[in-house]
């Protein structure tokens, strides 16, 4: 595939009709969905060296997906081959890898390429976007598959650059320091801090897991897809078809607990309370593991092996702020230095600021960040206004907390599809979301979240 991706032609100016920014999940569902549509002037560039997005970047042990892996794929592309209810992230790269030579992908991909800034030009009606090495693209219709979890977040601890030994984030983890023996400093408590943890706590001398706010956990429930049923599937694909269905409707009812129904958050919360004291007997850690703040203000995670860890006689729960990081050792607000030989940020990543490090020029030369600098919103989540002819997958607040984002995915994408379709149709060259059009869209859920938050304020009194 990747053989086949590096021998796009090299050229100091590519004229495609779209140019598609990202090769994870999105990225790869559009350029799918124009192949199928006999759409076949397209680029995809992906400034990491292999496809998958967030599937190649994060490789820490014990990456793994929160939504079942029948749900987590293309509704499209199912497979029959998944090994387990949640798959592990090799699996999952290994599925899109799958995809891009089921359908042909390889000959559109550009790897190592990096996105760096894309200009409207109103005379010409086309996108001017530089990539790579200063590699020139001009293309009718600009696609941001860039998606938000490639950008981690650090936070800012007074006297981090001081300290003398090996540092670094979960999603860029480092396979070549040996954790055998050493006290590890853990920072974040987050959905990928409750993968890892587990996996290095058997090898770590000493693990001080560093946390700011608990989070609400419920069970995970992950077994193996034996191969009976795996053959059931591939034998009846209507049985493969039902068991996703199943998946569907499971998560989705979850959206009632975020939609205002108090029964049904307090019965999720019930649940992740048992599921909090069977695991931990300690009065006192359980009491520091219980989240002061209702269901569904931060994301909800899931996992099994994350509290029986906490039990562990070298794994240290750490409530109290980071003060500072000295060369060899973390202090706490209460005075207390605690010997680290290893820093492991597991903090996530700059979800809520997009388009980081890169331009994207619109009408008027007005830059995407100056036209979101009080708020960000756009007409399904996917076009805005000032900016023609650019669609953005998993653009604001079309991030799921209770299902699959592959099925937000898919139905953006189709909409894109039948947008550019039209253009085709009506022989346009230029689309663009009216203002008024946009705001109309945006009041809506703007009213339904402040009534939202006024009856989860009301519930807590």
């Amino acid at each position: 595939m990747t053989e086949a991706a590096a021998s796009f032609p090299e050229s100091a100016l590519t004229k495609v009709q779209v140019l598609i920014v990202g090769a994870g999940f999105s990225g790869l569902c559009m350029g799918i969905k124009l192949l199928e549509a006999g759409m076949k002037s397209f680029l995809i560039v992906e400034k990491s060296e292999d496809i998958g997005g967030t599937w190649w970047d994060n490789r820490y042990p014990g990456c793994a997906c929160d939504i079942p892996s029948h749900l987590y794929s293309f509704s499209f592309a199912p497979s029959a081959d998944w090994t387990r209810m949640y798959p592990g992230q090799r699996e999952i790269h290994d599925y899109l890898q799958g995809c891009v030579g089921r359908y042909g992908l390889a000959p559109y991909l550009r790897l190592n390429t990096r996105f760096r800034e894309a200009i409207w030009d109103e005379s010409q009606g086309i996108w001017n976007a530089t990539v790579g090495d200063g590699m020139r693209v001009c293309a009718r219709v600009l696609v941001s598959g860039m998606g938000a979890l490639h950008v981690p977040r650090y936070p800012e601890l007074h006297g981090a650059e001081r300290f003398s030994g090996p540092a670094f984030h979960s999603s860029t983890w480092d396979y070549s320091v040996d954790l055998d023996g050493k006290n590890v400093a853990v920072v974040g408590t987050g959905a990928s801090a409750i993968q890892f943890v587990p996996q290095i706590a058997p090898r770590v001398g000493r693990l001080y897991l560093f946390q700011r706010t608990p989070p609400w956990i419920v069970p995970r429930l992950d077994f193996a897809i034996t191969d009976k049923w795996k053959r059931r599937f591939r034998a009846i694909p209507l049985t493969r078809w039902a068991f996703r269905q199943y998946i569907f409707w499971r998560q989705e009812v979850r959206v009632l607990g975020f939609l205002g129904n108090q029964t049904f958050r307090k019965k999720v919360e019930d649940i992740a309370r048992r599921h909090l004291a069977r695991k931990i007997k300690d009065p006192k850690l359980r009491a520091t593991l219980t989240p002061n703040y209702q269901l569904g203000c931060k994301r909800i995670l899931v996992s099994d092996d994350f509290y029986p860890t906490l039990n562990r006689t070298n794994v240290e729960l750490v409530p109290e702020a980071i003060a500072e990081v000295r060369e060899r050792g973390v202090v706490t607000d209460d005075g207390v230095e605690r010997p680290v030989d290893v820093l492991i940020y597991g903090t996530g990543f700059r979800a809520t600021e997009p388009f980081i490090g890169v331009r994207v020029v619109g009408k008027g030369g007005v830059e995407i960040h100056d036209a979101w600098r009080k708020r960000m919103t756009a007409y399904l989540g996917v076009t805005v206004s000032g900016f023609p002819n650019f669609f953005i997958l998993l653009g604001p607040n079309t991030g799921l907390g209770h299902n699959s984002v592959v099925l937000m995915i898919e139905a953006q994408v189709r909409y894109t599809i039948k947008c550019l379709k039209l253009m085709h149709r009506r022989r346009r060259r230029i689309m663009e979301v009216r203002p008024e059009t946009q705001q109309s869209f945006v009041d809506v859920p703007s009213n339904r979240q402040v009534n939202f938050a006024l009856s989860l304020r009301k519930s807590a009194e």
